[in-house]
């Protein structure tokens, strides 16, 4: 028997290491054939297609985009994504506290509001948006990005956030209040570090949405100065129809500073993600 049980879990094991691997092939097979493509001429992509390897390293794919408007994209996507999470992940924290630790009446409505709002679509408040953003001359600015970035990703951040801050034990407020400490001295010295991993994890999380949204970005931005990368990929889709190297060039930078991102922060969201089930 125990021979037996010992052969079932050696063939799970190894049914779940080929179910691993397969999922790691074909997760990585397009992202793969992507880059060779874009070490690849115009007509050599038409001829040899897309899953023949290149005849050579050219470069002169990434030499044109870097010599083209994409810094000034680069630059609108990365002043746009800090201000937006910075203002984000402290607005969500400081919602959180009150609706996660104090007891007042119109605790759980608010709440229950907040995690309704999880359910609208954006698409729906795009021409709202629009027209505000006119009335209040920010239309065809950066700035008018950061709002829509802050609004639509501040429900679930609430949301992860009381969940962490309920799982921190009450003790320690009651043992800061005996030393004296006020309510916000308690935030920031206790409740704000403790959520740490909570706010790494939305970080990266709310990163990745903001980085990739396109549908704000093309209807509340018109100059080329104004718009951030993915509207460039949208540019270059339609400035090079039928050069398909470029076009995977341009993505191949766009996703880069992701994956850079969370080639660092990965431990950080491992973490996050582990602390939020546990406290759950």
């Amino acid at each position: 028997m125990r021979e037996e049980s010992k052969a079932k879990k050696i063939a799970g094991k190894i049914i779940v290491a080929a179910l691993v691997l397969l999922w790691c092939v074909i997760a990585f097979l397009p992202f793969f054939f992507m880059v060779m493509g874009t070490f690849k001429e115009q007509f050599e992509m038409l001829m040899g297609g897309v899953f023949k390897m290149p005849q050579q390293l050219y470069l002169d794919n990434y030499i044109e985009v870097f010599q083209g408007n994409i810094w000034n994209y680069l630059k609108n996507s990365v002043v746009v994504l800090v201000i937006s999470l910075t203002v984000l992940l402290f607005v969500s924290a400081c919602a959180a506290y009150p609706l996660s630790r104090f007891k007042f009446r119109m605790n759980k409505p608010i709440y229950s509001l907040i995690v309704a709002c999880m359910s609208v679509p954006i698409h729906v408040t795009l021409l709202p948006i629009f027209l505000m953003m006119v009335k209040i001359h920010l239309y065809d600015s950066i700035w008018a990005l950061i709002g829509p970035y802050i609004a639509f990703n501040l429900p679930i951040s609430v949301f992860i956030l009381v969940t962490f801050m309920q799982g921190i034990p009450k003790e320690l407020e009651e043992a800061a209040e005996i030393d004296g400490c006020g309510k916000y001295r308690i935030f920031w010295s206790i409740m704000f570090p403790l959520v740490k991993p909570g706010l790494a994890t939305l970080a990266i999380y709310n990163s990745v949405n903001m980085w990739n949204e396109f549908s704000f970005a093309l209807t509340l931005t018109q100059r080329a100065e104004n718009r951030t990368l993915p509207l460039a990929i949208w540019e270059y889709q339609g400035q090079y129809a039928m050069n398909v190297p470029m076009i995977m060039t341009v993505l191949v930078v766009s996703v880069l500073p992701m994956i850079i991102a969370f080639i660092f922060g990965q431990d950080k969201l491992i973490k996050g993600m582990m602390a939020g089930a546990v406290k759950g």
